[in-house]
């Protein structure tokens, strides 16, 4: 069963960021090839100088996409609330994806910080979308102030190095079988996304090995098949591993040599 985000079903389980991307042309290309359910923004790349971001914004305006913006950078409850704020007076809308960061090498999430932006964002009508661990019991706590959403990482931000923790992934869902899921950061190839959908998560969010790919484009391509895939094999309700081989050809009726 498909689930929604507050309310609102996604055209898809993919959802791609819009940062780093060599060009405006070839950020719209590869939105056009990903068919994104969502497309994530930064406030500081809209408001970076004097409207300099304006040609930027009527892009992802003319993608006809729903948006997510986020609060990108942010390292306090305060800068992240207040980017929050910001961002729905120029992005026209009350969904936030959360991050209030803790730790420059890795990039981690300060959880400790984000479930109180959360609850003070949740409490201001917004529906935040927090970028989390894979922390059962922080994941509680953000449940608690409101919101409706995980975002567990795979990997830091931007390493590639897909799903570190599929224990931890894995236990997230079967603890929270209603709660929409997504995996956030660290996704590299196409084959981690599908990894992510076959674990039963509801999205995957992408943008650094799209943007940062030679052709930003096919890989978007490559990665809308991937969800489609993974989200197909969930259904469909795979194999269990085993430790012992299994013939897949039956040897009953099989012509024996005396």
């Amino acid at each position: 069963m498909t689930k929604s985000f507050y309310g609102t079903v996604l055209s898809s389980p993919l959802m791609l960021g819009t940062a780093q991307y060599p060009s405006p042309d070839i950020l719209r290309d590869a939105v056009k090839a990903a068919q994104p359910g969502v497309v994530t923004v930064s406030l500081r790349r809209e408001s970076a100088g004097e409207r300099a971001g304006q040609a930027f914004w009527d892009l992802i305006q003319k993608l006809d996409v729903p948006v997510l913006p986020n609060t990108a950078g942010c390292h306090t409850v305060k800068e992240a609330v207040t980017t929050a704020h910001m961002a729905r007076e120029v992005f026209g809308t009350d969904w936030i994806k959360l991050e209030v960061i803790g730790e420059l090498d890795t990039l981690q999430p300060d959880v400790f910080g984000l479930v109180e932006a959360a609850r003070v964002l949740t409490e201001d009508g917004f529906k935040v979308f927090p970028y989390t661990t894979e922390d059962l019991v922080v994941a509680e706590r953000l449940l608690a102030v409101g919101c409706e959403v995980l975002m567990p990482w795979g990997a830091p931000i931007g390493s590639g190095k897909g799903l570190n923790n599929v224990f931890g992934l894995r236990a997230m869902r079967a603890h929270f079988p209603e709660v929409p899921l997504v995996v956030d950061a660290g996704i590299g190839v196409p084959s981690h996304a599908a990894q992510a959908l076959e674990l039963g998560y509801d999205a995957v969010l992408i943008n650094t090995a799209v943007a940062k790919a030679g052709d930003p484009a096919v890989m978007a391509e490559a990665f809308r098949c991937a969800v489609q895939a993974g989200a197909l094999a969930r259904k469909a309700d795979p194999m269990e591993e085993r430790d012992m081989a299994v013939p897949s050809t039956p040897v009953v009726g099989k012509a024996m040599l005396a």
